[in-house]
């Protein structure tokens, strides 16, 4: 079986490329250093390949169920390998160490976390929304909210969700209706529904603690009413709180991890003589939706993450299938009595391999580049913190929404490898594609994501956001242009950001945002490739003269991706600047 992720792929993206150990000599992250790196990523690497990775297919083919006393049942597999992922002190990565944590950059936290994403995304999905859950909380809770509730998820005794989507509202949170009753003890009573909950029931720690929006008294219609709580399924003193279990969703993959229908003070549980969920107030009221986002946008790196780790899995067992199996021989070769090739040596083969090797070490290279601004932004102040701050509100929808298409293409390459084995259970491959199918869903579709990155993060505050991505790749593309291997590259991408620099000028003078946007997808598409072929360029200046089979497999990847998919831009872009109408004008009688 194939390893997961790529160890030595890490290393160099996190050590030759964006330089760590730099971070140490920040106040915050001093106590750390190479050493204590290498050690998290390789007992993460141990753990994920010794207990999460073996019973992928065993989760997969045994969904989660709900038992005779009403409780989830998973495989003990499951909750065993879970155990050990928090007996080993792993939930508390990036904690501050004043809760109990271990205080690591994030970017090291995340590299940590694609080998357990890589290795069974299902069992990894409740350990990622207990951390998102926890620092949300740490962030704008109260020092009460931090002792009672984020401790124990930082021990791993708690785990935590977040409950936005309800059955009549999905993206479109201004729809919600689950409501929010303050009480003279200045608690809440939550009623409502809500519906697609990740992790939303199951018996893998003692308590579960949603993260739930809803509607308070006084806050006006829209989002401006929303106001953020948590809502606990036991409270403080073990008294069972009315959050019940609905039913289960049944996915296509992620199988494993529970997905729910919840409802809030339907009367299940009677924890206090009112009617509804004990809830607890998050910061201030009808500004759920801004605290809520700052778990959101970690979780849309995090589903980036997860769209990649998926990807490098199986694009690392189909190159493993195409070193060994043996079928055809070469066109040139005439000869039927000769042996079969490994199927490697076909052209289009190796064509199928560069394409995912682009795909997901491009796509691991944003999703920690993104993370390293995170740990920037965190540890900066003044200019820089700033800089940090919005370069990162710019990437965050293409890091969560290119991964998401781009390596779950991989994953469809992967089956295509396989041949007819590629879509039978006995292969990985086949789960892989349906676990990662999700992604493009979760946490916003590459539609919402367009509309973010065309609609606010490119015009936002005069433009500034484009201005600093086009001068940050631009300080790349300067350091390419002197060299050999890379000159070319270079002037390939500096014509790609000049038209997505004018093309968001073209789309902008329309004075029509319904017509600016309607093609906002497209225009997401190619600014991700764009800023993919740059983190192609870093990787190629930082593998600079070196030799060896690495290196040589970078400057493979990075040649394809140059030569094959950012020549796709041109074509996107000119038909984004056009102002096309076609979607737009479209009858829904027509269909």
């Amino acid at each position: 079986m194939a390893a997961p992720m790529s160890r030595r792929d890490l290393e160099f993206l996190l050590y030759e490329w964006l330089e760590v150990e730099k971070l140490t000599s920040r106040d915050h992250f001093r106590e750390h250093s190479r050493e204590t790196f290498d050690a998290v990523l390789e007992l993460s690497e141990n753990l994920a390949t010794k207990r999460f990775a073996p019973v992928n297919k065993l989760g997969d083919q045994n969904e989660p169920y709900v038992g005779d006393d009403g409780k989830v049942v998973l495989p003990d597999e499951i909750t065993s390998g879970i155990a050990e992922f928090v007996k080993a002190g792993l939930m508390a990565g990036s904690y501050d160490e004043s809760l109990g944590g271990m205080q690591l950059p994030t970017v090291i936290s995340r590299a940590s976390s694609a080998w357990f994403q890589a290795a069974n995304a299902a069992m990894s999905s409740y350990t990622f929304l207990t951390v998102g859950n926890a620092n949300l909380i740490a962030e704008y809770g109260t020092p009460e909210q931090l002792d009672t509730w984020v401790r124990p998820m930082v021990e791993g005794r708690y785990f935590g969700t977040m409950c936005l989507s309800e059955p009549q509202a999905g993206s479109s949170l201004a729809d919600i209706t689950t409501k929010a009753e303050p009480m003279p003890d200045g608690t809440y009573r939550i009623t409502g529904t809500k519906m697609w909950i990740s992790a939303g029931d199951h018996e893998l720690a003692e308590n579960i603690v949603h993260l739930v929006l809803a509607k308070a008294p006084g806050g006006g219609p829209g989002v401006k009413g929303i106001s953020l709580f948590i809502v606990p399924k036991y409270l403080a003193d073990g008294t069972r709180n009315d959050v019940a279990l609905v039913g289960l969703n049944h996915k296509m993959g992620n199988r494993a991890t529970t997905n729910t229908l919840l409802n809030f003070g339907d009367g299940t549980h009677s924890p206090t003589s009112e009617t509804g969920a004990v809830g607890y107030l998050v910061g201030e009221e009808h500004r759920g939706l801004s605290y809520m986002f700052h778990m959101m946008n970690e979780a849309r790196i995090g589903v980036g993450f997860l769209a990649t780790s998926l990807g490098y899995a199986g694009y690392l067992a189909s190159l493993e299938y195409a070193k060994v199996r043996t079928q055809g021989r070469p066109v040139d070769q005439k000869d039927p009595a000769s042996k079969p090739v490994p199927i490697i040596e076909h052209a289009d083969v190796k064509r199928m391999l560069l394409a995912q090797k682009s795909y997901v070490e491009g796509a691991l290279a944003l999703g920690l580049y993104c993370s390293k601004l995170v740990d920037e932004q965190s540890t900066s102040s003044g200019d820089d913190q700033a800089r940090a701050g919005l370069l990162l509100d710019v990437l965050t929808p293409i890091a969560k929404s290119w991964p998401s298409q781009w390596c779950l293409e991989a994953n469809s390459l992967a089956i295509q490898v396989h041949g007819g084995y590629g879509y039978t259970k006995e292969f990985d491959v086949e789960q892989y594609y349906r676990d990662n199918r999700l992604n493009p869903i979760h946490e916003g579709t590459h539609g919402i994501h367009g509309l973010d990155l065309l609609g606010r993060k490119v015009v936002m505050n005069g433009g500034a956001g484009l201005a600093l991505l086009a001068e940050t790749i631009g300080a790349t593309i300067d350091r390419a242009a002197s060299g050999e291997s890379t000159a070319e590259y270079a002037t390939d991408l500096r014509k790609a950001v000049d038209q997505l620099v004018t093309t968001t000028a073209q789309v902008w003078s329309a004075g029509d945002p319904a017509l600016s946007l309607a093609n906002a997808t497209a225009y997401l598409e190619a600014a991700g490739h764009i800023v993919v072929a740059w983190m192609w360029l870093e990787q190629l200046l930082a593998a600079a003269d070196r030799t060896g089979d690495f290196y040589d497999g970078k400057r493979a990847a990075a040649q394809y991706f140059f030569r094959y998919e950012l020549p796709k831009t041109a074509a996107q872009l000119s038909l984004v600047a056009a102002l096309d109408r076609t979607t737009l004008d479209t009858d829904p009688a027509w269909f």
